[in-house]
């Protein structure tokens, strides 16, 4: 199918509308469902502002993967319960279950693939698209995906569901707007348990990436003993983490070529099961986000 698509980070969103929905919002029969009616709204509010013809809601079918661990074992370590699952709140795993019939029975296609990440789905599907992409996150780490070219912008959540192109990843951070990823080794990111390069800030950083492109074009740039475009100080700094340099770019960078078959992802003109639909709506209270998003599914249908 052709006509603009938008894929969403679904675990973000539906952690963000945890967070900044009251808890105090329950069904009939008094279980929350805060989370299922901010995602509703989270994603209408999209579909009715920009309008794409194609939607496709991405899942971490492994929070965790392995290869990621394998690369830097501290990779969202400080995120882990006893029990070595993912810690979070009591009543969301319950919500999601329920989001995800939800979802099913409006006809949004939703993606997934075993061993990854909702990165990673969100990367093969941008990768794959030829025309133009919206990705719906409140996840820096998926600035990298901007590309004009295309284009591919990031709508991002945590600002209101502001746009960034290439041009604002750099304006934000002083580099190439493709780069994030390499950034992102060199700097680290303590909210994914990235230590980054000791001793190597924001600034240094950027020069580094603007200077060499990637991390692996520093390693070689190392090997080869060069000087010149390293910051006073950042070589040795770089040395001593030659291993994790090596290491870190499997974690930051989103797998682009994973098997996600062609979706039937057109926005739903129509519920795909409507009597399964009213069931689920009047369980869970859910009539009035419900209605919201059908109507916005509408709208960006010229209905």
């Amino acid at each position: 199918m052709t006509g603009q698509l938008t894929i969403v980070d679904a675990p973000s969103l539906w952690y963000r509308a945890f967070h900044g929905v009251p808890e105090s919002i329950t069904a009939p029969d008094g279980t929350p469902v805060n989370a299922v009616r901010g995602f509703l709204d989270l994603v209408g509010r999209v579909v009715r502002e920009t309008r794409p013809a194609r939607l496709v809601c991405c899942l971490d079918l492994d929070w965790r993967p392995r290869f990621r661990v394998a690369a830097v074992p501290s990779y969202k370590a400080h995120r882990l319960a006893e029990n070595g699952a993912e810690a979070e709140p009591e009543s969301l795993a319950a919500q999601v279950a329920i989001l995800l019939e939800v979802l099913d029975a409006l006809g949004v296609a939703v993606a997934g693939v075993e061993g990854y990440e909702a990165d990673d789905v969100l990367g093969t599907l941008a990768t794959r698209e030829q025309g133009a992409v919206d990705v719906v996150t409140g996840d820096r780490d998926l600035f990298q995906l901007v590309d004009d070219s295309k284009p591919v912008r990031i709508l991002y959540t945590v600002e209101k569901m502001k746009p960034y192109v290439e041009a604002d990843v750099c304006a934000r951070y002083g580099i190439p707007g493709r780069s994030y990823a390499d950034f992102a080794v060199l700097r680290g990111d303590p909210s994914d348990g990235l230590p980054g390069v000791k001793g190597v800030g924001e600034k240094t950083a950027a020069a580094l990436v603007t200077r060499f492109g990637t991390v692996e074009e520093i390693v070689a740039a190392l090997d080869a003993g060069a000087a010149d475009g390293f910051p006073a100080g950042a070589r040795a700094k770089l040395e001593a983490a030659r291993e994790y340099l090596l290491a870190a770019p499997a974690v930051t960078r989103v797998v682009r070529d994973l098997p996600v078959p062609v979706l039937d992802d057109a926005v739903p003109a129509t519920p795909r099961d409507p009597e399964r639909l009213v069931t689920l709506c009047d369980t869970w209270g859910l009539e009035s986000p419900l209605n919201r998003f059908l109507a916005a599914c509408q709208a960006a249908l010229g209905g």
